[in-house]
């Protein structure tokens, strides 16, 4: 009998667990060909949401649940069930119901069919703020343009994945994850299969702009080099126009002579030039930061608690 896991990242999902755990036991229970596992993994909760995973635990051995030992992030969430994870297959889904578990008896049939990668593409955002929506579509497409190979748009982390997929995805350690972009690098067979997504059942997004700015400069700075290359053209270009003018001042002052003028002109092109520069630090100083994060070589996320045990 193969197995199948669900893997359901948690952060302050008190509100949204009694809601979501009902719809997967509807879905195993209806789908008795397969072993199934829940692998919730409870990212530094500061609600009750660690209470609820004890209690789901002693009704149901199916429920498995990592604890972490604090906030680490979504990204280092999901690589904590990745690698504790133990079915042929494993599907990825929020617990804020967005992602209709309905949908995975479809997600199975394809897998079954012989794709390693099922994933949902939104054919709709759901609530969502208007200037939300739209720079996240812009970071698609800034992310698409620029990439060596191509990134899904418009696609999260609701999917299906096989064992393959996610063994090659355990051995990706980087701290700094963008793994929207690592499913597609790590290539294999793919599917896609529309859904509209739903509004959250309770609590609120702990996604704030900051941290969607963060998130996008991460994905940027990990899937492609093109805005070294920007800073490097627009500092040839800079120079270039500043050898021309100097060549153009020189040829002036020879023929005509330069009495002192030209003040604006020269407070614009210092204040032009340092803005470029500061740029091009600004953007090169993102590329070493994360070198810096990565040389450190620390883990990735500290479990406290698996299944009710003491793991430090």
């Amino acid at each position: 009998m193969k197995k199948i896991s669900i893997l359901i990242p948690c952060y302050n999902e008190e509100q949204s667990l009694p809601q979501l755990y009902p719809e997967l036991v509807k879905l195993m229970d209806g789908n008795t060909g397969y072993e199934w596992e829940l692998m919730f993994v409870n990212d530094g909760s500061i609600d009750g949401t660690l209470q609820v995973l004890k209690n789901m635990r002693l009704q149901d051995n199916r429920v498995n649940y990592l604890d972490l030992s604090r906030n680490f992030g979504k990204e280092a969430a999901m690589l904590a069930g990745f690698d504790h994870v133990t079915g042929d297959c494993m599907i990825i889904i929020d617990a804020d119901m967005q992602h209709p578990p309905t949908l995975i008896p479809e997600m199975i049939k394809w897998w079954e069919l012989g794709y390693d990668d099922v994933y949902a593409k939104r054919k709709s955002r759901g609530r969502e703020s208007w200037l939300r929506k739209h720079l996240s579509l812009l970071f698609y497409k800034i992310l698409q343009s620029s990439s060596r190979f191509d990134l899904l748009q418009n696609v999260g982390d609701f999917r299906l994945l096989d064992r393959c997929c996610i063994n090659a995805l355990k051995r990706m350690r980087e701290s700094e994850r963008y793994t929207k972009g690592l499913y597609c690098w790590i290539g294999f067979k793919k599917k896609d299969i529309e859904f509209v997504q739903g509004d959250r059942v309770g609590g609120v997004s702990s996604w704030n702009y900051r941290q969607l700015f963060s998130f996008a400069l991460d994905g940027i700075t990990s899937f492609t080099n093109v805005p070294l290359r920007i800073s490097t053209v627009i500092g040839f270009l800079v120079s270039l126009f500043a050898f021309l003018y100097m060549v153009y001042v020189f040829i002036k002052a020879l023929i005509w002579g330069d009495p002192v003028q030209g003040y604006p002109t020269l407070v614009i092109l210092i204040l032009f030039l340092g803005g470029i520069q500061l740029l091009s630090i600004g953007i090169i100083g993102e590329y070493i930061g994360r070198i810096y994060n990565e040389t450190k070589n620390r883990p990735d996320y500290i479990v406290r608690e698996f299944n009710n045990e003491k793991v430090l």
